[in-house]
């Protein structure tokens, strides 16, 4: 029996396969649809199979939000091409409703939520064989609190959450908290609540940088002292060019290196350790007021934006952020 044309069209709508997909899947099947559909799910995981190991950098996030409860899903793929196709946005937004009904806790627990007789794994599977490209479920994050907002960023890559102690919570007002997190990334609520591991990697950071600022202006001094520009052998390169150019000697090259390798051996060995730990101190006060969102400058939108902080713009409102959650795709 021939494949016809409405035979094609309604094993796409069944599946979201091509064309010739469908058409060679009946021709397979002998026009049995129930074999045509496995035969098509079965391309789908031998494209997932084969393309296991290839980076899935694109994708589309989304994000909801009802009464006290918030969440966001991220599916990828390969391409902003496929990113960006109507169907893979409607499989995410499916995929994220269920977990909205379901209030999932986890991304395992989203994968196996059943959406028409299939679970959410699967369905990216078939999705998969459909584009011929790798997809993934990459994050799932949720917030929950008596009241909550999300906001997706424009070109569904980012997506910020945002949940109140507070029932009812003004929608402006959470909504603009929300798109304050989206654009300005705070890594937590307040200071408490940054997680130790980003707290002593904040730190060890401080201090290194702090110990190579203070060897370096102790090195500057050294250099200047000898009667030698600084600015003329910060590095190997520089020095040779600048000996090129007739800028420096070779004797002021060979004091030079000299002078940066033994100040620096010796004042790397003998930097107060009480200073090295103030300065840091303040690094990190630092840290927390940019990257702690009740202290950050409110840039939410209105009349406070950039006027006010966070904790100030709440305190108003009397509202207490308990939860945020933000994830992007994009480069930052």
């Amino acid at each position: 029996m021939a494949v016809t044309m409405a035979d094609i069209s309604k094993l796409r709508t069944m599946t979201g396969a091509g064309m010739m997909d469908c058409k060679n899947a009946l021709t397979e099947a002998e026009n049995d649809f129930e074999k045509a559909i496995e035969i098509i799910r079965k391309k789908g995981q031998a494209v997932a199979a084969k393309r296991s190991d290839r980076e899935a950098s694109e994708g589309c996030v989304l994000g909801a939000a009802v009464e006290g409860f918030a969440a966001l899903i991220a599916l990828k793929c390969e391409t902003d091409f496929v990113a960006k196709n109507a169907d893979f946005v409607a499989l995410t937004k499916s995929i994220l409703d269920a977990a909205m009904a379901a209030k999932a806790k986890s991304l395992d627990e989203v994968k196996s939520l059943i959406i028409d007789g299939r679970t959410v794994a699967e369905l990216v599977t078939d999705r998969s064989g459909v584009t011929g490209e790798k997809m993934e479920l990459n994050y799932y994050e949720f917030v929950e609190g008596g009241s909550a907002a999300a906001y997706i960023h424009p070109g569904n890559k980012l997506v910020s959450l945002v949940a109140f102690a507070e029932e009812g919570a003004e929608y402006e007002t959470i909504r603009g908290v929300a798109m304050h997190i989206a654009a300005m990334s705070p890594v937590a609520i307040d200071e408490a609540s940054v997680p130790q591991k980003i707290k002593d990697n904040e730190l060890s950071v401080a201090i290194e940088k702090t110990k190579t600022e203070l060897v370096a202006k102790e090195v500057e001094v050294a250099l200047k002292k000898a009667g030698i520009n600084p600015a003329h052998v910060d590095s190997d390169d520089h020095i040779e060019s600048n000996m090129a150019k007739g800028w420096i000697t070779a004797e002021d090259a060979a004091k030079a290196r000299e002078i940066k390798e033994t100040v620096a051996a010796e004042k790397s060995a003998s930097l107060p350790e009480q200073r090295v730990n103030s300065i840091a101190a303040g690094r990190m006060a630092k840290f927390f007021k940019e990257y702690t969102l009740l202290e950050q400058k409110y840039e939410g939108g209105g009349e406070e934006a950039g006027k006010i902080t966070v904790k100030e713009l709440l305190a108003k409102k009397q509202y207490t952020c308990v939860a945020l959650k933000r994830v992007t795709l994009n480069q930052e």
